[in-house]
């Protein structure tokens, strides 16, 4: 009698990013008492949040998730979060940088203006209010030449600066992760991923994301060569025509500094279609907090930036 054996099941690349990723999860979770998932609502941070729980499951998260409010999200972006992190059975704790203008610890740039920068601000004082030695963040090495250059675990100071002059080696996926006094540990178990793995993920994992990542029609205006969803914090200026397209968010940030693009991907399947062609990241297609200067993002990892 012949025994037929089950077809193993082929490891593919996914399967590669995901156990590296739950690796580093369970990794600084053993080394350091007070960890935190930082969370933005974006299909990077609802990756990560979905590994998580993978991670530690039966259990619940062994630590809170942490959203960083400007006040000019996306309706449908604080949505999404509710849900998600209802979903997760883990503790949110939000911090508004209103607050931290309503205590004059930073300028007010008025309604309209952009407040991405000044979220360096509201999030040290949350680490350092809840005594958290360890974030872990969503960011991939091929958003920006500055994420390129940071480590998979990133130690700041006791004013949470990033020096990367003073990274420790990361030979062979070993990591030293111990946290030195006054110091904590930014950790990024995506940063070997890219859009399109992250894309291929959610679909295999069937995943739920905002709604706007896929096509629809919204009112927008071409600023800086972005198009702006015109809405609360973006109002047209003069000369600026309000048209409406069919367009999605490659990636979530502000109302006012996320620009759209036009597109009839309103699936899965299709987005990952239009994101392997892409030749420009999602960060430096559509994002105008990067636009300040070539080195915008390594200046406000410096200050604090996650």
């Amino acid at each position: 009698m012949t025994t037929t054996l089950p077809t193993p099941h082929a490891t593919d690349h996914l399967d590669v990013l995901e156990s590296h990723a739950l690796f580093i999860l369970r990794e600084v979770v053993a080394e350091c008492e007070r960890p935190v998932l930082l969370f933005s609502g974006g299909k990077d941070s609802a990756v990560l949040l979905h590994l998580a729980a993978k991670a530690f499951a039966p259990q619940q998260l062994p630590f809170p998730v942490l959203h960083i409010d400007t006040g000019q999200n996306f309706a449908e972006v604080l949505d999404f979060r509710d849900r998600a992190v209802e979903a997760a059975g883990a503790r949110l704790v939000v911090a508004s940088v209103q607050d931290t203008i309503d205590q004059g610890k930073v300028a007010d740039p008025g309604h309209l203006g952009s407040r991405n920068r000044l979220q360096s601000v509201t999030l040290l004082e949350a680490i350092t209010t809840n005594s958290f030695d360890a974030a872990f963040g969503g960011a991939r090495r091929d958003e920006d030449k500055a994420r390129a250059k940071e480590r998979v675990l990133s130690f700041r100071d006791a004013f949470g600066q990033w020096d990367p002059r003073q990274q420790r080696p990361e030979l062979w996926q070993l990591y030293q992760g111990k946290v030195n006094p006054g110091e904590h540990v930014r950790a990024f178990p995506l940063s070997d991923w890219t859009e399109l793995d992250v894309w291929q993920y959610i679909g295999r994992e069937k995943m739920d994301l905002p709604s706007i990542y896929f096509a629809h029609q919204r009112d927008v205006v071409l600023r800086d060569g972005m198009w702006l969803a015109v809405g609360e914090f973006v109002e047209p200026r003069p000369g600026e025509d309000v048209v409406n397209k069919m367009v999605r968010f490659r990636t979530v940030g502000d109302a006012n500094c996320t620009g759209a693009v036009v597109s009839f991907a309103d699936t899965i399947e299709t987005i990952i279609e239009e994101v392997a062609i892409a030749n420009v990241s999602e960060r430096g297609a559509t994002r105008g907090d990067d636009k300040f200067s070539e080195t915008a993002m390594e200046d406000r990892k410096r200050e604090g930036y996650f």
